[in-house]
């Protein structure tokens, strides 16, 4: 099937705040406590309103045009990643989800793929990520795709903090998203 990628726009809220909840409702069912604090009504939507003003988060389409996932992407979470790991080098991952009526289907890798075309043609080596410290089998997911576990940072205020990184020069897939 064939996917496209293109930039978030305010019309795109709704269906990125049913993404999120499907995502929650999914882990939730899954025993983990990653985004068991909902994040709902105005706070979510001003939170998406400002990645999507500020041109860093994007939705994919299907061939029919439905949104079937999204992901953003921010600067370096100053809670996690400090000047020694240079973090201008890097492009920083965030909100990688995916519709579960699509789950399955590599369009996760194929994102991934597609964040390390972006940090290279920016002259970015890596691309990176912070994951929730207790999702053993999110952090698997991301180690399959060609990530390294770096450490786990764990501050008191947050869940997240296992960090890892891919080189922006491997590229898994040899399909590769539209860019719409």
């Amino acid at each position: 099937m064939t996917y496209r990628i293109r930039p978030a726009n305010a019309h795109d809220i709704d269906d990125l705040m049913s993404l999120r909840t499907e995502a929650e409702g999914w882990l939730a069912s899954k025993h983990t406590d990653q985004w068991s604090d909902r994040e709902l009504g105005a706070i979510a939507i001003s939170k998406w309103k400002a990645t999507i003003d500020d041109g860093r988060t994007w939705v994919l389409l299907d061939k029919h045009n439905h949104t079937v996932g999204s992901v953003s992407r921010g600067p370096a979470d100053r809670d996690f990643w400090h000047e020694e790991d240079q973090p201008e080098t890097a492009f920083y991952l965030y909100k990688l989800m995916t519709s579960r009526q699509v789950a399955g289907q590599g369009i996760g890798s194929l994102v991934v793929d597609w964040t390390c075309r972006v940090a290279a043609l920016e002259g970015r080596k890596w691309v990176r990520l912070d994951c929730w410290r207790t999702n053993r089998g999110l952090q698997s997911y991301y180690e399959g795709l060609g990530f390294t576990h770096l450490r786990t940072e764990e501050p008191d205020h947050r869940k997240s903090g296992w960090l890892a990184q891919r080189p922006s020069s491997l590229i898994l897939n040899s399909e590769s998203l539209g860019y719409a």
